[in-house]
């Protein structure tokens, strides 16, 4: 077993492969934050615990806006995970991105409007940095094994979150291009948020489906295309999983996202909401449990 490791998978339905995990259980979650997207399935993978979570739920129930991303994170540490990856379609803003490519994404913006973006709030105000929204090492190391499965990545790119479910406008499309995205999707955003509030390191593997509808003379965006490309690359998506846990590192060395709480509180102890703070028992019981009492 590598020791530290328990590496949480957000995605799709088919990313899970009873091929490769080992002694799979399906476990149903509770949230303090309501209704997870479904079950989710923990085993083992070359001796390293994956815990699988469908974001859309079972069959795409759930539209991108009506996810709930806070249980999800929630049951995520809930299950003892310590890294969390995510792998999600995206459009390209970019030429050189191409369908069939995988970008390693590494900044977001967030566009989306209608989501709860913070576990935190009235009664227990909480301020966590993210600059740098992915964790470099767990991307570095997922890269590495979607290459060694055989995908073509990109390293790098700007993801901009829209809220959906609809496609963006053309005129959409080419003002994300000069804010500098490289590519858009619907769900990265609030996820790597809660993720880090959560003091999980988050990656993001995105695959490109389709050019978005900035390119002159083209149709825009149609369901059947992406779902073809998601099929055709759902099989590198599957082995790159398999490949993370043969690379990595025998025994987890922290990382400073396991402590992105530490001086992120600024509610004064007496003044917490008791109810608030029961709630963020999994998300923040490292930092809250000493002032609980008080």
């Amino acid at each position: 077993m590598t020791g530290g490791w328990h590496i949480g998978v957000i995605g799709g339905t088919g990313l899970y492969d009873a091929e490769i995990v080992e002694n799979a259980q399906e476990i149903p979650v509770k949230s303090s934050f309501g209704e997870p997207s479904g079950p989710v399935i923990t085993g083992t993978i070359a001796g390293v615990r994956f815990t699988f979570l469908s974001r859309h739920g079972v069959g795409h129930r759930i539209a991108p806006g009506a996810v709930n991303y806070r249980a999800n994170i929630d049951a995520m540490k809930r299950c003892g995970v310590t890294d969390l990856v995510s792998i999600s379609a995206i459009g390209s803003l970019r030429e050189e991105l191409k369908p069939g490519m995988f970008v390693l994404v590494d900044q977001m913006i967030d566009r989306t409007q209608a989501r709860d973006r913070s576990f935190f709030g009235e009664g227990l105000v909480a301020h966590v940095g993210l600059a740098d929204p992915v964790c470099p090492r767990l991307s570095a190391l997922f890269g590495a094994a979607a290459k060694k499965a055989g995908a073509t990545i990109h390293s790098g790119g700007c993801y901009v979150a829209i809220e959906g479910p609809q496609f963006s406008t053309r005129a959409e499309s080419l003002m994300y291009r000069q804010w500098g995205a490289d590519v858009i999707g619907m769900t990265a955003m609030p996820e790597a948020r809660l993720a880090r509030e959560a003091e999980l390191p988050y990656a993001l593997l995105a695959m490109v489906t389709d050019y978005d509808c900035w390119r002159p003379n083209e149709e825009g965006v149609g369901v059947e295309e992406v779902l073809a490309v998601m099929e055709a690359n759902a099989g590198k998506a599957r082995a790159a999983l398999a490949a993370l846990a043969a690379l990595l590192p025998e025994t987890r060395a922290p990382s400073p996202i396991d402590t992105a709480l530490d001086g992120a509180i600024i509610t004064a102890p007496a003044q917490r909401d008791p109810v608030l703070v029961a709630k963020l028992g999994a998300v923040a019981g490292r930092v809250l449990a000493p002032n609980v009492a008080g």
